[in-house]
């Protein structure tokens, strides 16, 4: 599977941990920055990676709480994504949400957790059924103006 991964300054070195044991676990990494820990903006990196979503199958964003990151991508269409602390949470995003991207708070989660939820996130299949009307709605939701 193509991973694809995008952090901010504050999420950079959880991202390079769980880059490292994604490629470990036989997949592929596709990195839409940051690339170190100098100051920058999270919706920067969310955008760059929500924009080349053909280029992945499913994508990890990290920042320092992973709100704003999951907040950015959700803007973007065809991106579903959970910000996730456990794997119940990891789960659920997957079998009722169908999200494709997942969000850490580096400041929040330990490495640990973070590979167990982002396992459980790559290997978990959508449930389908009654849920997939939900997600539709969802999805028909980035293209309204609501104002």
């Amino acid at each position: 599977m193509r991973v694809g991964f995008a952090s901010d300054h504050a999420g950079f070195d959880l991202k390079e941990r769980l880059k490292t044991w994604v490629l470990q676990q036989g997949h592929e990494v596709v990195d839409f920055g940051a690339y170190d820990t100098t100051p920058v903006d999270y919706p920067d990196f969310a955008r760059l990676a929500a924009v080349n979503k053909d280029s992945w199958e499913r994508l990890a964003l990290v920042c320092g709480s992973g709100i704003g990151m999951s907040i950015a991508a959700n803007r973007y269409t065809g991106i579903r994504c959970a910000l996730v602390t456990s794997n119940e949470h990891a789960r659920l995003a997957r079998q009722h949400n169908n999200a494709n991207a997942i969000a850490f708070g580096q400041k929040f989660i330990e490495l640990s957790q973070a590979q167990s939820c982002l396992k459980i996130f790559l290997e978990t299949e959508f449930e389908g059924g009654r849920h997939e009307k939900r997600v539709e709605k969802i999805d028909s939701c980035s293209k309204s103006k609501l104002r």
